[in-house]
């Protein structure tokens, strides 16, 4: 089913672009892992169970991570019905909605597609947003599910995962097992070496899907409200309550920063902002503005209203 949020067509590109990549590394990763542990029922069943997991149960994870619970319309009355008429507006079906009980400002969207979506608000934003504010910011989750962004980078973070277990289990391994086997040593030290490598490709790729995703979102959500002005708003509240929070108590909630309406951990040099998920608080100001200035009046009667 098409929805009403506007298409994108680079967005669309740059999400195929970064799968087919992904999708030669992913084979030549498997191929390498194959040769290496000279099994490949054990490395396909262990990977391809996993992708399978992960795609699958993706949003139930995420949810049990910020600790988010399903909610019903009598139990947030107003945030269900935000959500219903902004799925009306944009023709989508509505998806699951829950709510963190965590202080933290944020909101995230996850799931396979449409029909299997989650939408999830943090009590902290709930009682920091004005209702137009908070409509600007579900438009957003709700425009990642629309132009299935949510289930790319899902499924594009998989082989990180991989990756990433694989330097622990070989590391772990020869740490603990103490083998002095040369063999042994050379294969584990092999397999450390691809994993990273692996790691750090997937990692810069996934980076630059995500900023621009962020964009994407941004836009469609400006544009389906007519209220860029209050996603502005919602986004410029959010970064400075999140920069109140003490960061030790935005660490948990950093590997989740990809799924975000903003980073918990967005502040770092020019260098570090490179390898963020999420572009500038300025270039999403600097956006909106413009597409303000593009809708003109059309936006001012929504305002009034």
């Amino acid at each position: 089913m098409q929805s009403r949020f506007r298409s994108d067509r680079r967005l669309t590109a740059r999400m195929g672009v970064t799968l087919f990549l992904l999708g030669l590394l992913y084979v030549g990763f498997v191929a390498a892992l194959i040769v290496l542990l000279k099994s490949w029922v054990l490395v396909v069943v262990v990977v391809g169970g996993l992708l399978v997991a992960q795609y699958w149960f993706s949003d139930r994870v995420a949810l049990y991570a910020m600790h988010g619970k399903v909610v019903e319309r009598e139990q947030y009355p107003e945030l269900h019905g935000v959500i219903d008429r902004l799925c009306a507006v944009a023709d989508l079906p509505k998806p699951v909605v829950a709510v963190s009980d965590l202080d933290m400002p944020n909101a995230f969207a996850t799931g396979r597609n449409p029909d299997h979506a989650v939408i999830c608000v943090t009590t902290g934003l709930l009682r920091r947003l004005e209702p137009a504010e908070l409509e600007g910011v579900l438009a957003h989750e709700l425009s990642h599910v629309a132009h299935k962004d949510v289930a790319v980078i899902t499924i594009a973070s998989f082989l990180g995962v991989i990756a990433g277990l694989m330097v622990r289990f070989a590391f772990y391994s020869q740490l603990f097992r103490g083998r002095k086997d040369q063999n042994t040593v050379a294969v584990f030290a092999a397999v450390m070496a691809v994993s990273a490598a692996v790691y750090a490709i997937s990692f810069l790729l996934i980076r630059a899907l995500s900023r621009y995703r962020e964009l994407a979102a941004d836009r469609a959500a400006a544009h389906l409200t007519g209220r860029p002005s209050a996603l502005a708003s919602a986004l410029t509240k959010v970064s400075g309550e999140i920069a109140r929070i003490p960061t030790e108590d935005l660490r948990t909630a950093q590997a989740f920063n990809a799924f975000y309406f903003t980073p918990a951990l967005g502040k770092g040099s020019d260098i570090a902002r490179l390898f963020s998920t999420h572009p500038s608080l300025e270039q999403r100001l600097d956006q909106l503005g413009r597409i303000s200035a593009e809708l003109g009046e059309a936006a001012t009667p929504d305002r009034a209203g």
